[in-house]
């Protein structure tokens, strides 16, 4: 692999103190092209501008997926890297639904561990930082007819982050807007399934909150996602999710918490999740918390839920399941807390 470092360092001249998610970027990128029927050699280089042609199929077609990861330094100072194998799987399985050749592994892994090791600087050992990184794979063809390409281009970034939601986050129930339909790529880490959502999004935003959370697209009947996360419920002392489908996210974050719940002796129950049961449960009292769970936010506690006319307001927990498991998994991914569940790994 072929590694050209920057000869301008931008870490001394980064405020720490004030980083808005994902729009500080650390020193370096890697760039890994595919043509002829296979992926060429990897190069880590300075990050900086890429050469877009107007005739670019991703331009035309969104023919682009990506993943999110996020690494942690210890107190040892060594940087732990959270459940790649899995970011790594799904990365694949997006790809394959967006008709984009699988990325091999070593050229994942390899470039990975190569690029968060030579910005290891970037990623601090404070608390609430991690290093966010970026792995995306788009069309890189040029032509104009609507078909899949036959070039593509693998970059991985990283950005230094710290909170992504900062307050309350009060959601409102979706009934006219569609994240993703049976059948769609609501599973996979599509570009465009966000792009999509940003619209509905923003007019939520304009009445005062934070996020939507999404319904089916059929009937509107039942909870799946809200906005980039998971959802999760307490009613009483049980967990309830919605149940993975094609239309929603299999969240690796969700995962990890569906086993953290389990083994703290928390019933977790994964199926689908009528609006009207949530409403039925808060006015009987039992709706204890909701919270998402996403990589970027970790585990972010919902404060309010609104379905037409009825906001739902949530009191804090004393025995906050969302609270406890966060702990938990934030423990884990710092190295912390002893990982009995090997999700973690050490960047050489």
């Amino acid at each position: 692999m072929k590694i050209s470092k920057t000869s301008n360092s931008r870490i001394q001249t980064t405020d720490f103190t004030n980083l808005k998610f994902g729009t500080v970027f650390s020193d370096h990128m890697l760039i890994c092209k595919y043509s002829d029927g296979k992926w060429g050699s990897s190069e880590i280089l300075p990050y900086g501008p890429i050469p877009v042609n107007p005739g670019m199929q991703v331009l035309h077609y969104g023919q682009a997926i990506f993943e999110g990861m996020k690494a942690f330094k210890n107190e040892d100072d060594k940087v732990l890297l959270f459940r790649k194998e899995e970011n790594f799987k799904r990365f694949n399985k997006s790809s394959i639904r967006l008709s984009i050749p699988e990325i091999p592994e070593d050229i994942f892994m390899n470039g990975l561990d190569n690029l968060i090791s030579l910005d290891s600087d970037w990623c601090k050992n404070k608390e609430g930082y991690s290093l966010y990184i970026r792995p995306f794979v788009f069309a890189s063809g040029e032509c104009i007819k609507a078909s899949s390409s036959e070039e593509f281009t693998f970059i991985i970034i990283t950005s230094p982050t710290t909170t992504y939601y900062a307050g309350e986050v009060n959601v409102v129930i979706e009934e006219e807007y569609t994240r993703s339909t049976l059948g769609g790529v609501g599973f996979a880490k599509a570009a465009g399934n966000y792009a999509a959502s940003f619209y509905p999004t923003k007019q939520a935003n304009l009445k005062g909150f934070t996020q939507l959370i999404w319904t089916d697209a059929k009937e509107h009947k039942y909870i799946e996602e809200s906005g980039t996360m998971n959802i999760w419920f307490r009613i009483g002392d049980k967990l309830i999710t919605p149940s993975l489908s094609d239309s929603i996210l299999g969240g690796i974050t969700r995962d990890s918490i569906v086993s953290l719940a389990e083994s703290n002796g928390i019933e977790v129950q994964q199926r689908r999740i009528l609006i009207t049961e949530i409403v039925e449960a808060y006015n009987k009292g039992t709706l204890k918390e909701a919270f998402g769970t996403g990589t970027a936010v970790t585990v972010n506690p919902i404060k309010s839920i609104t379905f037409r006319e009825n906001k739902m307001e949530l009191e804090n927990q004393e025995d906050s399941f969302a609270l406890k498991l966060k702990t938990e998994l934030q423990g884990i991914q710092k190295g912390s807390i002893v990982d009995t569940y090997n999700w973690t790994s050490i960047v050489s």
